[in-house]
């Protein structure tokens, strides 16, 4: 049994030899070299991009509430009922507002009556002068013409009258702008009471739709003229046709910010995917997150989208046309300057870079490698400058794992 063990041995080994001989120098040398995954530098246009989660809110929201106190008479919308700017909501039954009104109007009628008497007094004053002054001239004029006809005494009574009847004339006058200045007053008082009756019905501001129902017919409702009150509203109206997509971005890239940068959203819940600008966004970072709050308008005509729902948002800080770009994972980030592995006659060399734009999966590289130079995109650590590496293109599933910032 022994020997037959040892001829076996022998056989194998032999063919093993044999093997090995058969098989061409290059190829053995190719099996014992190390592979490296690679990529070709490229001349293609970059942008980079920012992915942020958003939430979508109403573009207005407001809690209606009464300018007066009262009991309500009729509600006319209920929760999901959309409203027109100017439709009536609700109507409030308050009877005092409706007598302070008529007592209003009573006193405007009222001063417009004694304005009516008091020009009647100003008429009769001026003709009560006119009849004394002549008088008083004709006296004067006799007095003149024959001397001593007509006592001293009665020409200085004539001037008396005359002088009081022009007197009572700015008196009657005085009167009737004090009455005016009444009337003011009256007419200013009426105003006021018939807003405030105006108020007894509640409209809506903006169309949009009724989100919440607080109060029902012969519900009492306080007014809501101070702000320390907590006077039930009516109901809570948004507008939703038009919806705000806020959205955090950090404070590295608040300097990318800008009025009219395209923006690309994506609803998860809803599988739709639709582009958009930034808008508007706040002028001070938040102090507890360090971010910065940027607003998107999203039209929302068919009421799909609803305030509360999330969204995942690219944001497009710059765009780079042929520049040279390598993968993103062929970068190796130290605490110095970056660098890359490269493949040069199937050697590995290091190469210091300068980095630009940074896409979705590639990075721009401003200098450091050319176009077209082959660059090591994964397990950099396990190379050493100098090492001969058998170079292993790079698949297409291995160039979409780099991710957005």
């Amino acid at each position: 049994m022994t020997k037959v063990y040892l001829f076996a041995a022998l056989a194998c080994a032999s063919f093993a030899v044999i093997s090995a001989c058969g098989s061409s120098p290059k190829a053995q040398a190719d099996v014992e070299l190390p592979g490296a995954v690679v990529a070709r530098a490229k001349r293609e246009n970059l942008s980079s991009t920012l992915k942020v989660a958003g939430q979508f809110e109403a573009y207005q929201e407001v809690d209606l509430h009464a300018k007066v106190s009262g009991y309500i008479r009729k509600i006319n919308v209920d929760i999901g009922d959309r409203v027109k700017a100017g439709q009536v909501i609700a109507t409030l039954e308050v009877p005092e507002l409706q007598a302070q009104v008529s007592g209003a109007e009573a006193e405007v009628r009222h001063s417009e009556s004694e304005i009516a008497r008091a020009k009647s007094e100003v008429s009769r004053a001026q003709s009560n002068h006119v009849a004394l002054h002549a008088a008083y001239q004709r006296l004067l004029h006799a007095s003149e013409k024959r001397p001593g006809l007509i006592a001293q005494q009665e020409i200085d009574d004539a001037l008396a009258k005359d002088q009081n009847a022009e007197a009572q004339i700015d008196v009657a006058k005085s009167a009737l702008a004090a009455t005016e200045q009444s009337l003011g007053v009256s007419q200013a008082d009426n105003q006021r009471v018939k807003v405030l009756s105006d108020y007894s019905v509640v409209t809506a501001p903006f169309a949009g739709v009724i989100a919440k129902r607080y109060a029902d017919t012969g519900s009492l409702i306080q007014a809501g003229t101070a702000s320390n009150t907590q006077a039930m509203p009516v109901v809570r109206l948004v507008e939703s046709d038009l919806l705000r997509l806020r959205m955090p971005v950090a404070e590295n890239d608040v300097r990318f910010i800008r009025i009219g940068r395209p923006v690309e959203v994506h609803v998860q819940s809803m599988d739709e995917t639709f582009a958009g600008k930034i808008e508007r966004f706040s002028g001070a970072l938040d102090p507890s997150t360090r971010t910065l709050v940027v607003e998107v308008d999203v039209p929302n005509p068919t009421l799909k989208l609803r305030p509360g729902m999330y969204a995942d948002t690219v944001i497009n800080l710059e765009q780079r046309n042929d520049v040279v770009s390598v993968p993103t994972q062929a970068v190796v980030q130290t605490e110095g300057q970056p660098y890359v592995l490269t493949v040069d006659s199937g050697k590995i060399a290091k190469r210091i870079v300068t980095l630009g734009v940074q896409g979705a999966d590639k990075v721009e590289i401003l200098s450091g490698v050319a176009a077209g130079e082959t660059v090591v995109v994964s397990g950099q650590a396990n190379y050493q400058v100098g090492e001969a590496v058998r170079a292993q293109p790079m698949t297409v599933s291995m160039s979409n794992e780099g991710g957005n910032r």
